[in-house]
């Protein structure tokens, strides 16, 4: 009578054990990083940042002739939310709350003065100015004080994200940033602020020269 020989116990693959070290060893390596234990790993695998602009071109030069007599400071919160129609907000759509910050000036522009809007007496003791009103400049983003707050967007844009990059995806809510805080500008008093230190810079100017009497009006 024969005895049945017990077949061998199942042997792991060499492929197995190589890919298993592998995982083994980059959770390792990755635990490291994360918990500080290997801080030279951070050097190792760290990225670098390089600078490869090339140099700035001159396009052009203008001559400017106004009087930058005050300056807003505006900060605004922006809240995009983009939907698609019958998809829910998980599947498709966006919403960005980002935080703007800039500046608008309010200005008197000096170069429209003609020959009969300044007038001085015979004895130069009495001038009489009429000025155009102040106007405001184009509102200017800080990008150092402006920033996206959170970003949420669905699966579908998600995945399109992974097949194309985007450089002017912050694009539109800065739009609204700049529009928002030209508006807030347009109420602020700031054009009236700009002619009163206007007016105070002339009138200051004018009595160091020997100026008696220095009247400011404005008007189109």
């Amino acid at each position: 009578m024969t005895t049945p020989v017990k077949g061998r116990a199942g042997r792991v693959p060499g492929w197995a054990k190589v890919v298993g070290s592998l995982v083994l060893l980059l959770a390792v390596l990755f635990a490291g990083i994360r918990l500080s234990v290997l801080p030279g790993l951070k050097d190792l695998f760290g990225t670098e940042t390089r600078d490869r602009s090339g140099p700035a071109l001159l396009k052009s030069i203008q001559d400017i002739s106004r009087y930058d007599a005050a300056s807003g400071n505006f900060q605004v919160v922006v809240d995009l939310e983009k939907d698609a129609k019958f998809l829910p907000d998980a599947i498709r759509g966006s919403r960005t709350l980002y935080v703007g910050a800039g500046t608008v000036d309010a200005y008197v522009d000096l170069g429209r003065l003609g020959k009969d809007d300044v007038r001085v007496d015979d004895d130069r003791t009495s001038a009489t100015l009429r000025l155009p009103h102040a106007r405001l400049g184009t509102p200017a983003l800080d990008p150092d004080r402006s920033y996206a707050v959170s970003k949420r967007r669905g699966l579908l844009d998600r995945l399109g994200d992974l097949f194309a990059d985007n450089p002017n995806s912050e694009q539109a809510v800065q739009k609204l940033a700049v529009r928002h805080i030209g508006d807030a500008a347009e109420e602020s008093g700031l054009v009236a602020r700009a002619e009163t230190n206007t007016t105070e810079m002339l009138e200051g100017l004018l009595r160091s020269l020997g100026f008696e009497r220095v009247r400011v009006t404005y008007g189109d």
